[in-house]
């Protein structure tokens, strides 16, 4: 079972998804300033996971500045996840660290440069969404430890948070544009931003299912476990539901209030939920070639 082979039926399951992303035409430029900011912060560079190839898809049609700062923020997390999940190590202390770690100064240089020009309560978004994350990685800690296999019903909140729900808001600053707070905080907009995050989050479940048949925070170990499933049978269930969060992503995006908006806010509002759309094709298409997932 390989990558391209689980995921490859949702192709045909979900429309939207038919189309390959267009890649940036300054992928490479994307990637060069991915490896010297990952150099110039002390961290190793990690070309397995070719992190500026998905950013280059799914910013393929912004200026390169925007994917390579996407490109650098997807580095540090893959950093912090194989530090924590992976190596099984504390959360690092972000906000309120020393520096001393090299993800620490990583973060610091990458919140610098991104929360410059974004106000107070984008700012207090982010960090809500980074605190979520540390919560959900030591309950998972906590699962390990006791042997505890989550249920089908709470694994999808928890896989989200996990799976870093601070990077759906930095799609804004990488676009030099911000969604105001009232409509951020509405059900349409979670609506949309919760199914782009479980869409990306159940294919790497999917993607990396070789190596997580023992670890009961994959889906498909989810629901083999519960519903009683074999594998093959636990796999097409996942993937039905897939294809079910895509619709629901598409159905929330129509349901953005735009026309109550000032026209340039309804224009930055529509930037960043047409980047929430264009994603789950680029994910696809990044997972599949990605060696994180081989």
């Amino acid at each position: 079972m390989t990558p391209a082979s689980v995921l490859t039926p949702l192709i045909s399951r979900v429309p939207a998804l038919a189309a390959p992303c267009r890649m940036h035409r300054s992928v490479h430029a994307i990637e060069a300033a991915v490896i010297d900011w990952t150099r110039r912060t002390g961290l190793h560079v990690d070309r397995r996971s070719a992190c500026h190839r998905l950013a280059a898809r799914a910013f393929a049609e912004f200026d390169a500045r925007a994917a390579a700062l996407f490109a650098q923020w997807l580095t540090w997390l893959f950093h912090l996840d194989d530090l924590v999940d992976e190596a099984g190590q504390p959360y690092p202390r972000l906000f309120e660290g020393t520096g001393a770690h090299p993800l620490e100064a990583a973060f610091t240089d990458l919140w610098r440069a991104t929360s410059a020009t974004m106000s107070d309560d984008w700012r207090l978004r982010f960090a809500t969404n980074l605190q979520r994350q540390a919560d959900a990685c030591r309950a998972q800690a906590d699962n390990r430890v006791s042997g505890r296999v989550p249920t089908v019903e709470e694994y999808p909140a928890l896989r989200r948070g996990t799976a870093g729900p601070f990077l759906y808001d930095l799609v804004e600053p990488c676009l030099r544009v911000e969604v105001p707070p009232e409509l951020a905080a509405a059900e349409p907009w979670q609506a949309l931003v919760e199914a782009c995050a479980d869409v990306a989050a159940w294919c790497n479940d999917l993607a990396s299912l070789p190596k997580e048949r023992g670890d009961a925070h994959n889906f498909v170990v989810v629901v083999t476990h519960e519903l009683d499933l074999g594998e093959p049978e636990a796999v097409d269930w996942v993937l039905d539901r897939i294809a079910g969060r895509c619709a629901d992503m598409r159905a929330a995006a129509r349901r953005l209030p735009l026309d109550e908006l000032p026209a340039r806010t309804a224009r930055d509002v529509s930037k960043v939920a047409c980047a929430y759309l264009t994603a789950p094709r680029a994910h696809l298409d990044w997972v599949t070639e990605s060696e994180r997932y081989t």
